[in-house]
């Protein structure tokens, strides 16, 4: 039996795990048992049920900007959080827009001549990384997107800031601030020239996007430096339950606005977290 998730109330942080109590084991096989009231049990469609969950009576709320600021939904990785996303979006029956990359490859001008033909446009395209966005972006009014960039610091724009799409134009989008000090004030988002970062991609390549991405959901990590008072967390996976854990729940401001839906490595609904240790993480240190 794994150790029960316990919330302090006044703080709203998880116990067991914020002290160190949960995932201490040394074999890596750890579990944190989810209370029945936090979970999400029964459902045929975990991506509609982790998104009724979190937010109610949708239709009704799309272009509520109260509703949206306080909600989000969790995940640890980027392909759970795009396919909740692309649901979510498609509940709002706002007209869409689509907006496409420009992706080059940077490279030297004797380089480009002898890697066009590799790094064609198709492929860049389909790079998906952490940092930029996709190539494709179906947005629509009333859908909740977070900055990718910092923008205007000095204002409050920086990466990792929420904002509600207004209006949708072809080289500028209108938002609303959904959080913070600038909250409800207009601002337009301009495209912008972006270049990943991730060091797993042996090249270097720049596209041309609007640096948003949509955030009914967005991965933990990300959802770090947020403030909700309702998150629905979909681990489809496990996750490092001090780390990433944590971070998930320590968002969430009151338990009455925590919901989790969890699996087990067959597929199925379960009530327990596991922790992942990987030991040789520790192998060699001093």
């Amino acid at each position: 039996m794994g150790n029960v998730l316990q919330f302090d109330e006044t703080k709203y942080i998880p116990k067991a795990i914020g002290d160190g109590r949960i995932g201490s084991s040394i074999d890596g096989i750890e579990k944190v048992q989810i209370p029945d009231d936090l979970l999400i049990n029964n459902c045929d469609d975990p991506v509609s049920a982790i998104v009724e969950s979190t937010y109610p009576d949708f239709f009704n709320h799309s272009s509520d900007i109260d509703y949206l600021q306080q909600r989000a939904i969790l995940a640890p990785t980027l392909d759970m959080v795009e396919s909740i996303n692309e649901y979510t979006v498609s509940l709002n029956h706002s007209p869409e827009k689509t907006y496409l990359t420009s992706d080059t490859v940077c490279m030297s001008d004797n380089s480009l001549s002898a890697l066009e033909h590799v790094h064609t446009p198709k492929f860049l395209n389909s790079i998906k990384c952490s940092g930029i966005p996709n190539h494709s972006i179906t947005l629509k009014v009333g859908v909740p997107v977070m900055l990718l960039r910092n923008i205007d610091q000095s204002s409050g724009l920086c990466n990792g800031t929420r904002l509600i799409i207004t209006r949708l134009e072809n080289r500028v989008i209108e938002t609303k601030v959904l959080s913070g000090d600038m909250a409800g004030q207009k601002v337009f988002i301009p495209r912008m020239t972006l270049m990943p970062s991730d060091t797993k991609i042996p090249f270097k390549f720049q596209q041309r996007q609007f640096p948003i991405v949509v955030s009914f959901a967005m991965t933990i990590n990300k959802s770090q430096g947020q403030s909700l008072s309702h998150v629905g967390l979909f681990l489809k996976k496990p996750v490092f339950t001090h780390g990433q854990l944590y971070v998930a729940l320590s968002h969430v401001t009151s338990r009455k606005g925590l919901k989790i839906l969890v699996y087990d490595d067959d597929g199925q609904i379960t009530n327990e977290a596991r922790n992942m240790v990987y030991k040789e993480v520790f192998h060699n240190l001093v």
